[in-house]
């Protein structure tokens, strides 16, 4: 893992979030060159680096070059090649337009144009869950997987696959509302062109690991819900379905797919592009758990897309987030 200059040590006062979205001004050369302060990170497995962190760390530099009353509306990025973690990424930012505004204000009175996709009735996040378990996986952020809504489906297109999140430790003041908004920007990338996959049971892992698989929740929010009694579980609302995977689950039963048939293993997949619409800006905190709720309305030829909405705990909409990926399965007769 590489970066362009030597890397400071970890400023004690910063989240975990801010240090990995942390840019260096190459002002010397150019006020509109930025590159990355610290390694970025390679998921396991994956063809490049976190894609999540090339989107935050570009909205990061952006906002830099632009006066802090501006407030980012929507980014629109697309995918070229994957990122080498040994080599050091420079940001330049085209200054395409700037003006004191681009809204125009009138007096008079008038009433609001305002609605909002409302947030679904889901559990909440579980709040004793112990981080240093849930920090394995060295994210910046923690993430709490839901299960799938209408999983037993056979219509793709039916089925919502949700999380909590929000970034580890406690954003600084220094970092202004633009950390938040590059943090949630990070985050979005999670799991996101997966829900092509989790929605077709699809694999992306070796056949041993798919013939070990017992359940779409995550394993340390598992241990929880399994020391939970059956009154406790309803009152986290989850549905009959959630119920009874949950008891099988208790007594050790398997609920890995059975069929006769395989279910087929991703070969490729990657993301093409990823759109991010902001809404209520300055109205949320990244390290206050956000709520995802992810869904795909199309797959085919070899593609994939999703949707996803972010939420605060009491509802807000915060981001609507577009992304295409490019899906190829292992089996030669299998299509997506």
């Amino acid at each position: 893992m590489a970066t362009l200059i030597r890397p400071p040590p970890a400023d004690p006062s910063q989240s975990d979030m801010e240090s990995v979205l942390e840019l260096t001004s190459l002002s010397d050369i150019d006020p509109n060159l930025f590159t990355n302060t610290r390694p970025l990170w390679h998921p396991p497995g994956a063809r490049g680096i976190f894609g999540g962190a090339a989107i935050a760390q570009t909205l990061s530099a952006a906002q830099k070059t632009v006066d802090p009353d501006f407030t980012v509306h929507s980014m629109h990025c697309y995918f070229v090649l994957a990122g080498n973690a040994e080599i050091p990424i420079i940001y330049h930012i085209e200054r395409v337009r700037s003006g004191k505004s681009f809204v125009k204000q009138n007096s008079g009175g008038a009433k609001k144009v305002e609605h909002a996709y409302p947030m679904p009735d889901v559990p909440g996040p579980i709040e004793d869950l112990d981080d240093q378990e849930a920090h394995t996986d060295l994210t910046p952020f923690q993430s709490q997987r839901l299960p799938i809504e209408n999983d037993d489906s056979d219509k793709p297109h039916t089925k919502k696959c949700r999380q909590w999140m929000r970034a580890r430790g406690r954003i600084s003041p220094a970092g202004g509302h633009e950390a938040h908004l590059s943090a949630i920007a990070y985050m979005s990338d999670s799991y996101f062109i997966g829900t092509v996959a989790r929605t077709h049971k699809l694999w992306r892992y070796s056949t041993e690991r798919k013939n070990r698989a017992k359940s779409s929740i995550d394993e340390d929010v598992l241990k929880k819900l399994l020391e939970m009694d059956d009154a406790e579980l309803k009152r986290q609302k989850f549905d009959a379905a959630d119920m009874e995977r949950i008891r099988r689950l208790k007594n050790g039963e398997d609920i890995a797919d059975v069929a006769p048939n395989p279910m087929p293993e991703i070969g490729m997949m990657v993301s093409l592009d990823h759109t991010i619409y902001f809404h209520n800006p300055r109205s949320f905190r990244a390290d206050e758990w956000i709520f995802t709720e992810m869904e795909t309305p199309w797959a085919g030829d070899g593609r994939g897309l999703v949707f996803q909405r972010m939420y605060t705990q009491d509802g807000t909409l915060i981001a609507s987030c577009v992304q295409e990926g490019l899906v190829r399965l292992k089996q030669n007769d299998s299509k997506l």
